[in-house]
């Protein structure tokens, strides 16, 4: 199984998906800060500051889930304990994002978000157990008679 390419194609979608994230909540922003209405009594600039929070965060996450995506790809071995929780909750994120997404967005939105979903899983799959400090192939069991 190509592994590198995976991991190395997965970092750059993940990378390439930041600047729309981002541009989603500024949107929110704007829009939000256009209607200048509060929700159930909440103030509205606290809940624009909160949308910018949310879009800086996320894309802060989706780098650090791409940069270790990156690292697996060029140092062709498993990502740490640390690097796998990020990408088991990015993963999990775009399949709840997917699933809000298809009756929100459509068909197309889904499709993009089960595919870096794919991605991200592929990429922990391929490094899987065997692959620790970079090991060509998981050690095998002898074969039993």
């Amino acid at each position: 199984m190509a592994r590198r390419p995976i991991a190395l194609v997965t970092a750059a979608v993940l990378l390439l998906e930041v600047p729309g994230i981002v541009a989603v909540n500024a949107v929110l922003a704007g829009f939000l800060e256009a209607q200048s209405m509060s929700l159930a009594g909440m103030d509205p600039d606290a809940m624009v500051n909160g949308i910018w929070g949310l879009g800086i965060a996320s894309g802060a996450a989706l780098v650090l889930c791409a940069l270790v995506a990156l690292l697996a790809g060029v140092r062709d071995r498993r990502p740490g304990r640390f690097g796998r929780a990020l990408l088991v909750g990015c993963a999990i994120v775009h399949g709840l994002l997917g699933a809000v997404a298809v009756g929100l967005l459509g068909w197309g939105a889904f499709a993009f978000l089960m595919t870096v979903l794919g991605l991200v899983v592929l990429t922990l799959v391929a490094y899987g157990e065997g692959y620790a400090k970079g090991a060509d192939a998981p050690e095998e069991a002898p074969a039993s008679a």
